[in-house]
């Protein structure tokens, strides 16, 4: 009896993986159709923004991280992180400067050093968000505080 279980769970299981591998094209193509149509989305957001800040004034710098830190919270999915990177970038790039936004940041490098991971820590403790999503924005900080071009 359990051998039968077993054997049709396989088949099962077969069938299954089958049927992705034979539809793999399609829904590869459906999800980056839609990862564009997000990225497009999140990137227009950050832009409006940055345009219109909170009050009908243009947002500063700082006024963008908080407010991808802001609709970040409550979000741990992986598209959250994406989207809010991709609103932070393109609210830094028409924001107004931020006295001081860069002072204190560490110059961007390939392998973080210790004393930069100490910070990335630092700054997501100070903004009570825990998770790669918080480090993630502040790398995205770091990369515009050292003038790194990003490529998504």
């Amino acid at each position: 009896m359990i051998k039968k279980i077993l054997l049709l769970s396989l088949v099962a299981i077969a069938i299954a993986m089958a049927v992705f591998w034979f539809n793999r094209e399609q829904w590869l193509s459906e999800f980056n159709q839609e990862r564009q149509q997000q990225s497009a989305l999140f990137d227009l957001q950050g832009t409006q923004f940055a345009a219109s800040g909170n009050g009908g004034n243009n947002a500063d710098q700082q006024q963008c991280v908080e407010e991808s830190f802001k609709q970040m919270k409550g979000c741990f999915e992986f598209s959250c992180t994406l989207n809010q990177a991709i609103f932070l970038k393109s609210c830094l790039a028409t924001a107004q400067k931020s006295e001081r936004f860069c002072d204190g940041v560490p110059e961007y490098k390939e392998k973080l050093s210790t004393d930069d991971k100490q910070w990335l820590k630092d700054s997501c403790w100070n903004e009570n968000i825990n998770g790669e999503g918080c480090r993630f924005l502040y790398k995205r900080k770091i990369h515009y505080c050292s003038g790194a071009t990003i490529n998504q």
